[in-house]
């Protein structure tokens, strides 16, 4: 008797079933990381006598860029791997277990030293780099390449990862206030343990019966090139990350994180620079083509600034949130932590209606533009930053006095609003850009925009403290002006830019009459 295909293929809300499993793994795993990462920049901040590291904020907000930027670039090697040696599935296992390992040696902190605090950073980092990119591909192996309920698919997928971001900061700010740092990062991993559990009972079991009355190929199982130089490459380089540490731990290597991320930076963007310009003089391209090269370097660019001030919600408006935003809501004090689930909560509010404006607007013929849409969402970065820098007026003027919340979550909204502009168009634009020779180059340099936004947010947002009071309007607006020039740059190159895009579009649409 032959099994019902549809009962596989329609089992999670007319999506196949496995999706199920890997929609909870997802959720456990970013309510792990979301759990943990409003928690670093106050646990680092704090004072010893308070229970924390006692660091000075350009110091911890600098780690906490650190971690971040290195969990993007982390992902670029952690797909090569998951390609060339332990294929999707165990790639993800392996990387669910050393993050696992990564929160419970920061749990540790509270019987030991510092060390297992740091440890357990550069373990999630290791771990991240192997799950983030390779669950997605998993999921993207559930449909077949036509299949109209891929985005969809992953709508639902990162619909997840909303619900685990919005629920973790409630949870652990409130066993922060009530219990200690150490119990909040416990429950983080004990988030990461849930996720591991769920992939390996649940997700696994169910992705290896679809594939099998799907006939479908086992991709997400197996290396699709099994390069026998791999386990030499990675060992190398856990020796050389083993060698790092250990002579950090000994003090014999003195580390500055700020210096270090200043660096990262600069080397970064010198990078960039110089594989676009690479790109432009030696890869197979023609004269429209390196045109498009270089308006991908400046989308590039401009979508770095735009992470810049986005992902400050765990650094400057985090500390914004802590020392001067009033925080009492019917007599009761809600932790600076909670403002971190106001984004994601806008998400699941927002995007479902800005997805179905779109399409209206499509039908209508009146959709903007993929980069109107980029422009849109820089000026709204822009304006939110605006309103930080109104009410960082507002604390001076008043003398100390705390501000509403009001300020903090119009701001959350309004760079909510720019994310959904700007992150699902970006890929796209991209895409539609980058000549099909050197597309995967391509779009492995999009992906470091993340990670500059994250490291340059890490370096910005440490100048926000009392020591600092008459600092912060002038810190904000500078954020406002880099946006805003982005903005500019972008309107006076749109023309430009739309004919290049058209032109793809009608060339693909040749083809396929062809």
């Amino acid at each position: 008797m032959q099994p019902d295909v549809n009962k596989y293929d329609q089992a999670f809300y007319g999506h196949p079933k496995p999706l199920r499993g890997l929609f909870f793994t997802e959720l456990w795993e970013r309510f792990s990381f979301y759990g943990i990462r409003p928690l670093l920049i106050l646990y680092m901040s704090a004072m010893t006598i308070n229970g924390g590291l006692g660091l000075d904020l350009p110091t911890a907000s600098a780690i906490v860029g650190l971690f971040a930027g290195s969990m993007y670039l982390m992902t670029v090697f952690g797909g090569w791997v998951a390609d060339n040696w332990l294929g999707q599935a165990r790639a993800v296992w392996y990387g669910s277990i050393i993050m696992a390992l990564g929160h419970l040696s920061i749990a540790l902190t509270a019987f030991s030293s510092n060390f297992f605090f740091y440890f357990g950073l550069v373990l999630i980092v290791l771990g991240s780099g192997l799950f983030k990119t390779c669950i997605s591909v998993i999921v993207g192996t559930l449909y077949e390449a036509k299949d109209s309920r891929r985005d969809a698919g992953f709508s639902i997928f990162y619909m997840g990862i909303n619900l685990g971001s919005f629920v973790a900061p409630l949870i652990t700010g409130f066993l922060i206030k009530d219990y200690g740092w150490h119990l909040g990062f416990g429950v983080g991993g004990l988030g990461m343990l849930i996720a591991l559990i769920i992939f390996r009972s649940i997700a696994v079991p169910e992705i290896t019966e679809f594939s099998t009355v799907k006939t479908i190929d086992n991709s997400w199982k197996q290396a699709t090139n099994q390069n026998r130089h791999a386990p030499k490459i990675v060992m190398g380089f856990l020796a050389i990350c083993a060698v790092v540490i250990a002579l950090t731990a000994t003090g014999v290597l003195i580390i500055n994180p700020v210096e270090i991320v200043t660096y990262l930076t600069a080397i970064i963007c010198i990078t960039i620079i110089g594989y676009f310009a690479y790109l432009l003089l030696f890869s197979k391209t023609t004269v429209k083509e390196k045109q498009k090269l270089v308006i991908c370097f400046i989308l590039l660019i401009i979508a770095a600034l735009f992470w810049s001030a986005f992902e400050q919600s765990a650094t400057s408006l985090n500390l914004f949130a802590n020392d001067f935003t009033n925080k009492y809501v019917f007599g009761y004090e809600v932790p600076a932590v909670w403002f971190q689930s106001i984004n994601p909560l806008f998400v699941i509010i927002f995007a479902p209606i800005m997805a179905w404006l779109w399409v209206k607007l499509g039908k209508a013929n009146k959709d903007p533009s993929y980069i109107s849409k980029f422009i849109v969402a820089l000026v709204l970065a822009a304006s939110g930053f605006g309103l930080m820098a109104l009410a960082s007026y507002s604390v001076i003027s008043s003398g100390g006095a705390l501000v509403s919340p009001w300020w903090l979550i119009s701001t959350f909204l309004l760079l909510t609003l720019g994310e959904l502009c700007l992150s699902p168009v970006g890929l796209s634009t991209m895409t539609k850009l980058a000549p099909s020779v050197i597309r995967g180059q391509v779009m492995g340099l999009w992906f470091t925009a993340s990670a500059l936004g994250n490291l340059m947010a890490g370096l910005i947002g440490g100048h926000v403290s009392q020591d600092s009071l008459q600092d912060l309007p002038t810190l904000f607006i500078r954020c406002v002006v880099a946006l805003m020039i982005g903005a500019i740059v972008l309107l006076i190159i749109k023309k430009p830019i739309l004919k290049l895009i058209s032109d793809s579009d009608d060339k693909t649409k040749l083809t396929e009459t062809l």
